[in-house]
């Protein structure tokens, strides 16, 4: 297992996490099912959260085309997300980047299509009325 690394805080001291203490904890008061939040707690979901975020680092690295460039790349994390099982629900956080100009094309072919829908609807309807 690869070795800790461990943060410096304002006075370079060593810390336990990397991540903001105060911003997790925001972030966890949003919920409305949380009154109040222990500091070890706080602590264990800061340090969990930065492995998640290196094991889906390294997953993407290793898994994608950032190997050949030596780089990590937005779309090894998309690809990640979409064709790995386990980061499946980070497929809507983390989407294949497309052009506009490809996305507004795809829109106007969904509302045709929806219109040609709602059309052959009213002729069914119109035919089974007479």
């Amino acid at each position: 297992m690869a070795d800790v690394v461990m943060g410096k805080d304002k006075c370079g001291e060593q810390r336990l996490v990397s991540l903001p203490l105060s911003r997790i904890r925001v972030i966890m008061k949003s919920s409305p099912e949380v009154s109040s939040i222990n500091q070890e707690a706080l602590v264990l979901t800061a340090k969990a959260t930065e492995l998640f975020v290196q094991y889906l680092a390294t997953y993407s690295y290793r898994h994608g085309s950032g190997k050949e460039k030596k780089a990590l790349t937005y779309s090894d994390l998309s690809n990640t997300a979409e064709g790995s099982e386990t980061f499946q629900f980070l497929a809507d956080i983390l989407p294949k980047k497309i052009l506009a100009s490809k996305y507004l094309k795809m829109l106007k072919e969904k509302r045709e299509e929806e219109e040609e829908e709602n059309n052959n609807d009213e002729s069914e309807d119109d035919e089974a009325e007479s």
